[in-house]
């Protein structure tokens, strides 16, 4: 009966019926959570909704901004000083993102780094979009980087600029769960059929 109940819940969360709720960085459940959920379709949109906790957390979020100029901070407040994405996402000539982000976090400052540090590319804009478009979105070779599910699990599990989210450095709240949890949950959303939040 437990297991039933919480199909129930997760089947009205995944509709849009109720509302999420806000946890804590430390909680991303497991795939094996998902077992109970007999129909396949719907344990993969209940597997993505859970991995969505990380995609719509403001890490993720202030990186693929839907204009030109990415937002910062756990209230997305817009990136300061002024930026903008350029021609290749990694700033404009004169003001690119390695002028003050550099190979790594500097904690002296504040200032977050890696060797990669870039917005993703304006095709992949997730702010103020539904998870149902984001997830329509990333499984879009047209859009995604011409990368097939399985690069796309590649690169979600794996990418250092995604692992960033999970050590962001200063006071920065990190992403939900690890890189590991969220591409064991982004590998079963894709082996039990890929399937988006409606």
């Amino acid at each position: 009966m437990r297991m039933a109940k919480r199909t129930q819940l997760w089947s009205l969360l995944v509709l849009g019926v109720l509302p999420c709720v806000p946890v804590s960085a430390t909680d991303l459940q497991p795939p094996a959570s998902f077992d109970g959920i007999a129909d396949r379709a719907e344990r993969s949109r209940s597997l993505f909704v859970e991995a969505g906790k990380v995609l719509q957390s403001p890490r993720c979020l202030n990186c693929h901004p839907v204009g030109e100029r990415p937002t910062q901070g756990a209230d997305m407040h817009p990136h300061g000083p002024l930026v903008v994405r350029g021609p290749d996402g990694k700033g404009a000539v004169g003001m690119r993102c390695t002028t003050c982000h550099q190979a790594a976090n500097f904690e002296a400052s504040g200032v977050p780094g890696n060797p990669d540090w870039q917005l993703a590319p304006a095709t992949m804009a997730w702010q103020q979009r539904t998870l149902g478009q984001i997830c329509a979105l990333i499984k879009d070779p047209k859009r995604n980087g011409g990368r097939t599910l399985e690069q796309l699990q590649a690169h979600l599990a794996h990418d250092t600029l995604v692992g960033w989210s999970w050590n962001p450095g200063g006071k920065r709240e990190p992403a939900p769960g690890t890189q590991e949890s969220f591409g064991a949950l982004t590998a079963a959303w894709i082996a039990s059929g890929a399937e988006c939040p409606r």
